[in-house]
This record gives C-alpha cells, sequence and structure tokens, in this order.
C-alpha cells in the first residue's frame, strides 16, 4: 500500500468515528426537544464527503509524491477539527440541529469565528488532494464544497438567529 493510500485510509476511518459521534449527539439532542433544519440538502454532503474520499482511494493507489506543505496544513486541521469538536460538545453534530432553549456556543474557536467547522472542512477538501499534487480535484472539490457550504451557512444562520444573544 501507498502512503497516500494509508493517509486516506486514516482519513476515511477518523471520519466513520466522527459519523458515529455525530448520529450519537444528533439522537440525544433530538430527545431534549432539538429539532433539524435543512435536512433536504444533507443528501448532497454525504454525496460529496464519499465522493471525494473515493476519488482519493483511486488517485492514491498511484502513489504520488507527498507535498509536505499542504499536508503540515491539511494536519493542523485535524488538530483544528478537534478544537471545534470538543468545542461543541455534544452540539457538535454534522447536521443542522438546534435546541431552541440553548445558548449559542462562545467558546473555543467560536470565539472568533462564527462557522470555524466551515472553514476547516473546506480547506481540508482542498489540501489533501493538494498534498497529493491533484490540482484538478483541489478546483472540482473545492468549489463544490465551497458552495455547499454557502447554501448551508445561510440556512444555519436563520436557525440559530433565533438563539443570538
Amino acid at each position: 500500500m501507498t502512503l497516500a493510500l494509508w493517509i486516506v485510509l486514516a482519513v476515511a476511518v477518523q471520519r466513520l468515528g466522527e459519523l458515529v459521534l455525530a448520529s450519537r449527539n444528533t439522537k440525544a439532542l433530538k430527545e431534549q426537544g432539538a429539532v433539524e433544519v435543512g435536512a433536504a440538502h444533507y443528501p448532497l454532503f454525504v454525496i460529496l464527503h464519499s465522493s471525494w474520499l473515493a476519488a482519493l482511494v483511486w488517485y492514491a493507489l498511484k502513489d504520488p509524491e507527498l507535498i509536505w506543505l499542504p499536508f503540515a496544513v491539511f494536519l493542523a486541521m485535524q488538530a483544528a477539527r478537534v478544537w471545534v469538536i470538543a468545542s461543541l460538545g455534544r452540539f457538535w453534530t454534522t447536521r443542522i440541529i438546534t435546541v431552541p432553549s440553548a445558548p449559542l456556543v462562545r467558546k473555543g474557536p467560536y470565539r472568533f469565528l462564527k462557522h470555524p467547522n466551515y472553514i476547516v472542512a473546506w480547506v481540508e477538501i482542498v489540501t489533501l488532494p493538494m498534498a497529493f499534487g491533484w490540482w484538478e480535484a483541489v478546483v472540482v472539490f473545492g468549489v463544490l464544497k465551497a458552495a455547499l457550504l454557502a447554501y448551508r451557512i445561510k440556512i444555519e444562520d436563520v436557525a440559530l438567529s433565533a438563539r443570538a444573544d
């Protein structure tokens, strides 16, 4: 197996673990009266991320040389991802789930940015294929992710506006 393939498989395992955590958090939040907003677009994220991972597996089989600077940025985003997830705690999900009575999270990166999770997610989508020198994937997945995030942020901002301080 190539180094690139090991990296992509490690990312896939990480994402599966995150889906388990997100599912558990979503279930618990809904049991506490939370509501999901914008569920219709969620399958597009599943398709995008599944396609991204599948494409990276295919490309990794070609044994691309690892470009260390974008890979270092990707690794930094993993630390940022952990910070986001830890900051949101039980409120972290992969869906737009809102608890009407809960205050907005204002700790961790949320002290500085409104949507740090989406910044991290976009940077990850572009830096991993960049680390393999696969520029076409950088452009295609970067544009698709940006478009989906722009749509999602509009929906999320409306959903969270009722909870703003």
